[in-house]
């Protein structure tokens, strides 16, 4: 069954094409790396997808519902959720006390004044979960800003997980990470198993291809091809033009 069909996706800003005419489909289930140089137009489409982004033509149907013209919040609502490459956390603020603010935002809750987050027992429980899913529990009562990089990273992907999204949107999780930081990463989204259709934006070649179902490759806003991880990397365009190696048989 697919979860998300992109048909002819065009994107500009201020007369530069950052899309051009992308269609892709993905299964439900499936893990689908988005690769390409930078401005390629991978973050584009990410935000495109999630309703950040309005497009210029084509559509977007997600569980066979065309959601082109919908507003992120009520993509939202749909189970899209997306992780950001830059920070959305509140450093101030605990582990635990960050991703009850996502939960308390996904189920519509009211928050009430003076009371503690912590009093709300049954969202203290769905945030245990997903921060046992991340290996954070041990720290929910760190401040974010005494976290590592990739503590911080692995809370960024917890937060959107509390939505229980169908799918979600990972832009560059493992950026600025350790070998080591970016193999937790790599075994969080794993942990995730095929309920969760997942879209992965990242420079990070051993994430991709450890990870990823597909790879699709985007070059100047349009998709150059889309294939299985072993493909991709014996594809000669691909190689030339995004990993910067020459083909074999060019003349030299």
């Amino acid at each position: 069954m697919e979860a998300l069909r992109v048909e002819a996706l065009s994107k500009s800003f201020g007369g530069v094409e950052a899309l051009k005419d992308v269609s892709f489909a993905v299964e439900k289930g499936e893990k689908l790396a988005i690769i390409g140089p930078n401005g390629a137009g991978k973050t584009t489409l990410l935000s495109a997808l999630n309703g950040q982004h309005s497009v210029d033509s084509g559509h977007i149907r997600f569980m066979g519902r065309d959601i082109t013209r919908l507003p992120v919040y009520k993509r939202a609502r749909m189970g899209i959720a997306r992780a950001f490459q830059s920070s959305t956390l509140f450093p101030s603020m605990t582990v635990l006390e960050n991703i009850l603010l996502g939960i308390h935002g996904s189920h519509g809750s009211r928050l009430q004044l003076l009371r503690p987050f912590h009093t709300y027992s049954e969202h203290v429980k769905e945030a245990q979960m997903h921060l046992g899913a991340t290996h954070l529990w041990e720290k929910r009562d760190e401040c974010v800003v005494n976290l590592s990089h990739g503590e911080q990273k692995r809370l960024e992907i917890a937060i959107p997980l509390a939505a229980k999204p169908q799918l979600l949107l990972l832009d560059e999780p493992s950026a600025g990470l350790t070998s080591d930081e970016s193999s937790e990463i790599a075994a969080v989204i794993r942990g995730m198993g095929s309920s969760i259709t997942i879209l992965i934006v990242a420079h990070d070649m051993d994430l991709v291809f450890g990870l990823a179902d597909t790879i699709l490759v985007l070059h100047y806003g349009q998709v150059l091809c889309r294939d299985k991880p072993g493909e991709i990397q014996c594809n000669a365009k691909v190689r030339e033009i995004y990993m910067g190696v020459e083909n074999d048989d060019d003349e030299s």
